[in-house]
């Protein structure tokens, strides 16, 4: 049994080299990245122009108690655009993760409560980035490093 578990051990540390952490956040924030700003994209013309098939949908099929659908066409299409661009950079990762996961939250409870399997693996993906940020390859890394180097910078602000 003993050497079962030596190799997993060795198993598991060379996962850990091959894998690093950061790189599995990259993953992460591309992977996500995509599912919304590929949405994001078939909800628009041109660069952001909302299109009227868009307002109707957030009239009809995705309307929501106590937002009117013209405001929640913008905000999610806007959403859809800006925080995956954010999460591809690294930038505010734990931001943007958290508001897309607020996005699926109201997608699963109002819109789609059937999908709950598809919307527990974007979760899956943003959770992490919630709880860990971007990783090292990110530039909430790049930032903090500079900014760190900086002595009138405290530590405490860049939590």
């Amino acid at each position: 049994m003993q050497s079962f578990i030596d190799l997993y051990d060795r198993g598991s540390s060379a996962a850990r080299f091959i894998l690093p952490t950061s790189f599995l956040l990259l993953v992460d924030r591309l992977g996500i990245a995509a599912v919304f700003f590929l949405s994001g994209r078939t909800k628009v013309e041109g660069v952001l122009t909302i299109t009227p098939g868009t307002y109707d949908l957030f009239r009809t099929e995705y309307a929501l108690p106590l937002i009117p659908p013209e405001i929640a066409a913008h905000a999610a299409t806007y959403s859809e655009h800006i925080f995956p661009i954010l999460l591809v950079l690294g930038l505010c990762t734990r931001g943007a993760a958290s508001a897309l996961l607020a996005m699926t939250l109201t997608i699963q409870l109002f819109v789609y409560p059937d999908a709950w399997p598809t919307h527990l693996s974007w979760a899956g993906l943003m959770l992490p980035l919630v709880a860990l940020g971007g990783g090292q390859w990110s530039l909430d890394a790049v930032l903090r490093r500079r900014i760190k180097g900086n002595a009138r910078w405290p530590a405490e602000s860049l939590a």
